[in-house]
């Protein structure tokens, strides 16, 4: 089946959503997404999003404090135009019906501002403590009433179309025309044409064993477009939350950053205080070392667990200000405002991606990219709290800017495309494969490639994910399609870029810790981490680029 549209959006997050309504205005506009509309990391992101709008606060000191979190690797200049364009944003998020909480009567401005680990002030604007899915909801129904949007449900992106893979032209003109995908409820493959592609499927969470991320972030965006030839950077640098709820009957709950920026407190199981000897911003100090600090008391401890204590604040403050979180948590027996909750570190956000200009233009053309998919430059080597959701309404406007750029100033025509090959062969037997593989990477992920790592760790998780890489390559082709087989081959893929920029850095870095290469190294490592067709490579940064000193 065959689909012509102006534009493709691959993914229903909040940076894909935002994309489509405004390039709604320049053409008819496809969203595909592998599960139901909402089912993303931005309807999970319980913090917040972070722009300044407290007259105490300046674009400066936001700068400031991304810069310092992000460990010399963030480009000033995507920094500074992302932060300035925050409050105009904000405010376009609020006009489409986005209802962030409220300043109380007795607090000056216009709405509650919460501060996270990193942050210098209070700026993280809030919706409760459940902001991803007020944003979420307002997007996606706004798509739906839209005339010009059509959203395609249960259906996974497998490859891009291109004209070096699939028409057999020259590498150089090389050009991305849409997307294959795959019809998840009928098993059918369907092609979509579009003069222009977006990425917007979100993270890789589910890499790794232990993940904060929903099942579906399988890394899809920087698989299919590594395989496509796009450039993809710094996936050494992967941000593990510190605090993932550590209970049997869940597995990837979140307990927001929030929660410490209010006041509270990490402890080991025998109540004592332990943040204060790893930075002096204690439990608010940046995700990267709070994870290690958790780490390293686990390790010395032999403990599963550590504890998050906010029994100190008033019982009814809780409860007002956290209600997904307090809800949850005594629906498992926790009442958290009488007892501390238990908290495990587990893999959050990937802060690497595929490159993107300051427009969210790729390097094959025609494809774009925003959101946890792309690697902007904001982050550096370490993600600074709720810049994340800043980021991708920041890009997706700057994108669908550009996009409708090219959309108005020409009338290229997508060439026909073969219709997709059935050459898979059903073979029940083998379906233990998939779930054995899938099993393995994340575990192997989680041993060697994790919040601490070493060479040794890394030369084995190489050796093993090449062989696997290897296998699922020959068994993708000969068993039927299915979306646990498409995500089985975007994992392994998106594992091993991570194993081989992490190899490739010879130093420690913001989010990356290698304990043979401790130190951070300024001279030789102030670089980005490129990947491309199996080859890795570094871009240095400019001096224009860099955090100042």
């Amino acid at each position: 089946m065959i689909h012509d549209f102006d534009i493709l959006v691959i993914g229903s997050g909040v940076a894909g959503l935002f994309f489509a309504l405004r390039m709604a205005e320049s053409g008819s506009v496809a969203v595909i997404t592998k599960k139901e509309m909402q089912n993303t990391n931005t309807n999970l992101a319980q913090g917040g999003i972070a722009a300044v709008m407290d007259a105490a606060d300046s674009c400066a000191r936001h700068i400031r404090d991304t810069l310092q979190a992000g460990a010399g690797l963030c480009h000033r200049d995507v920094v500074e135009q992302v932060i300035n364009d925050g409050p105009d944003l904000i405010g376009e998020l609020v006009r489409l019906g986005v209802r962030f909480t409220p300043a109380g009567e007795d607090d000056g401005g216009d709405y509650d501002l919460t501060r996270e680990g990193g942050h210098s002030r209070r700026r993280i604007l809030h919706a409760d403590d459940w902001t991803g899915r007020e944003i979420e909801q307002v997007l996606a129904e706004r798509c739906r009433e839209h005339p010009r949007i059509t959203i395609f449900e249960n259906m996974a992106a497998i490859d891009l179309l291109t004209a070096a893979k699939y028409l057999d032209a020259p590498i150089q003109d090389d050009v991305c025309w849409g997307a294959y995908a795959y019809d998840c409820k009928s098993g059918v493959v369907h092609t979509f044409t579009a003069r222009q592609t977006l990425l917007a499927t979100g993270g890789a969470g589910k890499v790794y064993l232990f993940s904060t991320n929903p099942d579906i972030a399988t890394g899809d965006g920087v698989a299919i477009a590594y395989r496509a030839g796009a450039a993809v950077a710094n996936m050494e640098f992967f941000q593990f939350h510190p605090t993932c709820l550590y209970h049997h009957q869940v597995k990837n709950f979140l307990i927001s950053e929030a929660v410490r920026g209010e006041g509270g407190i990490l402890k080991r199981r025998n109540g004592q205080p332990f943040m204060e000897k790893y930075h002096q911003y204690k439990d608010l100090a940046p995700r990267d070392i709070v994870a290690r600090a958790i780490d390293s008391e686990m390790k010395a401890s032999g403990d599963d667990y550590v504890l998050l204590d906010i029994t100190h604040l008033d019982a009814d403050f809780i409860r007002r200000r956290f209600p997904h979180i307090h809800g949850t948590c005594l629906r498992l027996g926790i009442d958290i405002t009488t007892a501390p909750i238990p908290v495990v570190p587990a893999a959050h956000y990937m802060c690497g991606g595929v490159v993107v200009d300051h427009d969210g233009r790729t390097t094959l053309p025609r494809l774009l990219a925003c959101g946890e998919s792309a690697c902007t430059g904001l982050h550096g080597a370490n993600r600074l709290a709720s810049n994340s959701l800043l980021e991708a309404v920041a890009y997706a406007a700057r994108a669908a800017a550009a996009a409708a750029a090219v959309l108005d100033g020409e009338n290229g025509v997508p060439p026909e495309f073969p219709a997709w090959v059935y050459t898979h062969r059903s073979d029940q037997d083998e379906n233990v494969i998939i779930a054995h593989n899938w099993d393995e990477i994340r575990r192997l992920m989680w041993s060697y490639v994790g919040i601490v790592r070493s060479h040794k760790r890394l030369l084995r998780a190489r050796n093993r994910i090449e062989l696997l890489r290897h296998e699922i390559r020959e068994f993708y082709w000969d068993h039927v399609l299915s979306s646990d087989l498409l995500e089985l081959r975007n994992i392994v893929e998106v594992a091993q870029l991570i194993i081989t920029a992490a190899m490739y850095r010879r130093e420690s870095r913001g989010l990356h810790y290698n304990i043979d290469f401790p130190a951070r190294d300024d001279a030789d490592w102030l670089v980005d981490t490129m990947l491309r067709q199996d080859q890795c490579f570094s871009r240095r940064l400019k001096p224009a680029e860099r955090e100042n000193g």
